[in-house]
């Protein structure tokens, strides 16, 4: 039960516009139930509701790759996976599929490749198939289930870079990606410095209270001594 070091973050992830490095530092190995108390202190949305892990490590931390799908344009059809080529180490795969489960936009090809570039893992509006082979890479995969049958002639990319959903929630290229057992958050990225700092505050009072706890005081008495039942609430800001 210690802050995160350096060595937990993934590469590419140190360098971002919006959060000082040291922040990222004591954030990166933060849990989705953390940094999702902190997304409720400003009042921001971010939980990808149904998007559970699939397959591989359930860790990931990174920003935003988003690539958008639609239904097979039979005039002038596109490809589903070419995007990977664009994709920078260290980023997180954000695919919407608009949550279908009839076809894959993820497979095997994809989890190799992505896992011998140092991808830090794809998150899916949607269903992924080839589980096995993402197991075998060592590369965490997210989504809405499993499946078999491909996205080939049935959907194409649309768009790369722009906004898109994941489990109910707006992802847009260079928000923070954080993914665990308990499934997946969203950051926006112009609000990452000040969440990820109220996650870590909150990590810490948290803290202070297990070893209260476990020294003897009454887990009650801790809750209150160390402002628990508060932590989430923000004095400064209204509910709308």
């Amino acid at each position: 039960m210690k802050l995160p070091s350096t060595s937990t973050l993934q590469p590419g992830v140190l360098v971002n516009q919006h959060v000082n490095p040291e922040t990222l530092t004591q954030a990166s190995s933060l849990s989705t139930a953390e940094i999702s108390d902190a997304l409720d202190y400003f009042y921001l949305p971010g939980c990808a509701a149904g998007i559970v892990p699939i397959a591989g490590p359930q860790r990931i931390f990174g920003t935003a790759f988003t690539v958008r799908f639609v239904p097979i344009d039979t005039a002038k059809p596109g490809t589903v996976g070419d995007y990977l080529d664009d994709i920078p180490q260290g980023a997180v795969v954000v695919l919407d599929n608009a949550g279908r489960l009839d076809c894959t936009v993820w497979g095997g090809i994809m989890s190799r490749i992505a896992a011998h570039r140092g991808i830090a893992g794809t998150v899916i509006n949607g269903v992924c198939r080839d589980t096995a082979e993402a197991d075998d890479a060592g590369y965490p995969l997210y989504g809405a289930g499993r499946f078999m049958r491909t996205g080939k002639d049935r959907v194409q990319v649309d768009a790369i870079g722009e906004a898109v959903i994941l489990g109910g929630v707006r992802v847009n290229a260079g928000d923070f990606v954080v993914a665990d057992k308990d499934g997946v958050v969203i950051i926006p990225a112009t609000r990452a410095e000040e969440v990820l700092k109220r996650a870590v505050a909150m990590h810490k009072v948290e803290l202070q209270i297990v070893y209260a706890g476990l020294t003897g005081m009454k887990l009650s008495d801790a809750r209150l001594q160390f402002g628990y039942h508060t932590l989430q609430r923000n004095p400064g800001q209204q509910v709308g």
